[in-house]
């Protein structure tokens, strides 16, 4: 008998008759929501002008959504989107046709795609330097990067391999029977702890007079928690066996680099 072992075996959603609302979705729509709240008390705190935030909101949707869309089509499956490009930036598959949503998305393509949009951002809205914007998104993102991870346990994805022992999670809607690490809650709670970090070292330190350092902190540990915890994680790609670097470590390890950069060099 497994006593702490936990059957999952959730619904995809919130079903309204009409209409299901998909957990992923909802957790979506909260992490932009409280990042929204927490981005405004930053402003307020800041002396920006609240009307530069509705700009904000809406290029950081855009970014995530469609770098996230491209980080995983080609960093993880260009195999299969190269022959169908018409399904990259459409929610359905065709051979044959049906509605998939975007069933893809990787951190490393939104951090691509939130960077560049915020340089746009910083330079023709904000007028303020770049490093002075990321170091306080990054602590929105933080706690957006817990909800995203919740999202993918409700959709039983992004799973662990197995423990070998009555400890984890057992995926008993893919038929499964065997216990198996909920990666998804240790980067979920690694996530939101770097969210505490952050929020605290802004408003209870000077470290946002250093350019660039709350945003050093954020990639550093961010990755870093990515990096180690990919090793309990099953293959997301073919061809990953043993203890070898896998895409997603691969990816993080220059961003880790240049977390400890931010924090470290000089002003």
């Amino acid at each position: 008998m497994n006593f702490i072992a936990i059957t999952w075996d959730p619904s995809i959603g919130i079903d309204l008759g009409f209409f299901i609302i998909r957990y992923y979705s909802l957790m979506f729509v909260l992490a932009f929501g409280i990042g929204l709240t927490l981005m405004k008390r930053i402003y307020i705190n800041d002396t920006i002008a609240l009307e530069k935030l509705d700009k904000l909101f809406v290029y950081t949707i855009i970014a995530t959504i469609l770098g996230a869309r491209l980080g995983h089509v080609f960093f993880y499956d260009w195999a299969y989107f190269k022959n169908h490009i018409g399904e990259i930036l459409l929610p359905v598959k065709f051979d044959p046709f049906r509605f998939t949503g975007f069933a893809g998305l990787a951190s490393h393509g939104a951090a691509i795609g939130i960077i560049m949009a915020l340089y746009f951002y910083s330079k023709n809205i904000l007028k303020k330097p770049l490093l002075f914007l990321l170091d306080r998104v990054a602590i929105a993102v933080a706690l957006a990067g817990f909800f995203i991870r919740i999202g993918n346990l409700m959709n039983s994805e992004i799973i662990g391999k197995p423990t070998g022992n009555n400890f984890g999670i057992i995926f008993k809607n893919l038929g499964e029977d065997f216990p198996r690490h909920p990666t998804q809650l240790y980067e979920a709670f690694g996530y939101l702890v770097v969210f505490m970090c952050l929020w605290y070292l802004y408003w209870k330190t000077n470290k946002t007079e250093r350019l660039g350092y709350l945003f050093g902190v954020f990639f550093t540990s961010l990755w870093t928690i990515r990096f180690f915890i990919e090793f309990l994680k099953e293959a997301q790609i073919s061809n990953r066996e043993n203890w070898d670097l896998n895409t997603g470590q691969i990816l993080s390890i220059p961003l880790i680099i240049i977390g400890f950069y931010f924090m470290l060099r000089k002003q």
